[in-house]
Order: structure tokens, then sequence, then C-alpha cells
């Protein structure tokens, strides 16, 4: 009996030296004794790794041994930092680390550079690096329900950029970066500190979508009027008392909408002046003949 006794205490020791270091409960859960690239999905498009609502505290080591991964999801945890490893991943095409802990990024992200959509969004980021500049590919951005006060200079290189969320952050004017991003079409500012907008938005002639709703804005910029291509622009809940004569410029926008969803020009909330009130009211149709008639006389 003792002999036996022996034995299984040798096999345990060795079973032991073979695994290494042990790895963290969750890491090892993560696994569950199998080898990281089991993890990975091949789709038709990319390679795949999804680690949502796993309830991180850290990334677990073995992701940076996993340079083919593309299409990384990680949002979702309780992840406070992102390790300079990350520019190992420089095959990404698509990082999700929303619903985090973040407070800030590695410059290392500098080093993606084929990421063309990145979800920073639901952390305590306070600035975002100047190295983010460097993913050129970059399509996709969305950096809502941060503290972000301010953009870097060096964000007028997204040239590529066509969709960028900044809701939800402590913006008090328009990043002036943005006026150079002229392949935009979707602006999400929404839920800020903004006081006023531009004239230099009309530099911004592909922008289809413009969201600037629950701020401080108290004048409608004329030059809004010029970007013709806008589908919907939703200014509720602001402070604006007029509109711009041009505004029936802006023939894309269908409707006078009330549904957040829905495309035509959102503007509920605000202290319009009479008789623009009940104008709106009549819809948009009646509301671009009384401005328009308003111009010629």
């Amino acid at each position: 009996m003792g002999t036996e006794h022996s034995k299984n205490e040798g096999r345990r020791s060795m079973v032991f030296l073979r695994k290494g270091p042990k790895l963290p409960a969750w890491e090892d859960a993560l696994l569950s004794g199998k080898e990281p690239k089991s993890l990975l999905k091949r789709g038709l498009r990319y390679i795949s790794l999804s680690l949502i609502m796993k309830g991180m505290t850290s990334t677990p080591d073995f992701l940076w041994g996993l340079p083919e991964v593309q299409k990384l999801n990680l949002s979702r945890n309780q992840l406070v930092v992102i390790p300079p490893s990350l520019g190992k991943l420089d095959r990404l095409v698509v990082l999700n680390l929303g619903g985090n802990c973040l407070k800030c990024l590695p410059k290392e992200i500098g080093l993606l550079r084929n990421l063309k959509v990145l979800f920073v969004n639901m952390n305590c980021l306070t600035e975002v690096p100047a190295e983010l500049s460097l993913c050129r590919k970059l399509e996709v951005l969305s950096l809502s329900h941060n503290y972000i006060s301010q953009l870097p200079l060096s964000f007028t290189d997204l040239t590529s950029l066509r969709k960028l969320n900044l809701s939800n952050n402590r913006f008090v004017q328009i990043p002036l970066c943005i006026f150079a991003l002229r392949s935009l079409d979707f602006l999400h500012l929404g839920s800020n500190r903004l006081e006023n907008i531009a004239e230099s938005i009309q530099y911004l002639v592909n922008l289809q979508i413009f969201i600037v709703e629950n701020n401080n804005i108290r004048t409608f910029p004329r030059s809004l009027c010029f970007i013709t291509a806008l589908e919907l622009l939703n200014i509720d809940y602001n402070a604006i008392q007029t509109l711009p004569d041009e505004l029936y410029l802006l023939r894309r926008l269908p409707r006078i909408a009330w549904n957040p969803m829905d495309k035509g020009l959102h503007i509920a909330h605000n202290p319009l002046s009479r008789p623009l009130p009940e104008v709106v009211e009549g819809g948009l149709d009646v509301l671009f003949n009384y401005l328009r008639e308003k111009k010629e006389n």
C-alpha cells in the first residue's frame, strides 16, 4: 500500500512538472487545458478571437502569442490596462475594447497598421495617444462614453476614417483635427458640452449623419446648410432660437424627424423663436418654403 501511494505521488509530481508555471485561475479556465490557438475561429473573412464577458481584470499572456488573429473582441470585461504587447498583433483589422475600465491606451496601438475598426467606448479614457493616427487604414472609431475633452492634432492623418463616435464625452468645442477628415460620413458628438459648431464644419462635404443632440449649442451655423449630403441632422436638446434661411438647401433631409433612428431633421426641445415652432409643426416642406420666402423677401 505504501509503495502504491509513492507511485501516485510520483505521477502527480511528473504531471506538475510537465505543466510548468501555474496559470491564473481565470486564464486556466479560458483554455481548459487546450492550446491557445484552439480558441481561434476561422471565418470567411477573418481569423477571430472573442473573449467577451469573461470577467478578466488583465489580458491573458497567451494572447500576445497569437499574431495571426485579425478580429479581437475583449469587450465587457474589467480590464484596467492594455499592455504594450498589443503591438505584436499587427494583423488586427477589428479590435473591440468597449465596456472595460481603461484609463489610457498604449502608444504601441500605432503599430496596428492594418486596423480598420476600433471600439474603445464605455471606458475611462481622458485622452487618446497621438500614435493612433499611425493607423492610417482606420475607417471606424468609437470613443463614446469616456472623459475625453480633446484629440491629438495628428488625427488629421486618419484620412480613411468614415465613422467617428465621440458622444458622451467632455468636448467643449469640436476638435480642429476633425475638419480635416474629409471622408467622414458619420459624426456623433451628442451629449458633450459643445457651445457652438464652427463654420469649418462645411469642409466635411461627405457627411450624411451628423448628431449633436444634448449640448449647449446656441447658434445653427449657416455653413452647415452647405453639407448637401446630409440625410440625418440631429440638433435636439440644445439652445437654438433661430434657423438659417439657407436650411432649405439640405434637400436630402426627408422630414422633420421625431424618432432618434429616423433620417431627417431633428430639432425638438430647442427654444425656437416664433413663428418657427408653428412652422415646424407643419413639416419640413412648410419649413423650407417659409425660409426660402423669407430669404427672397
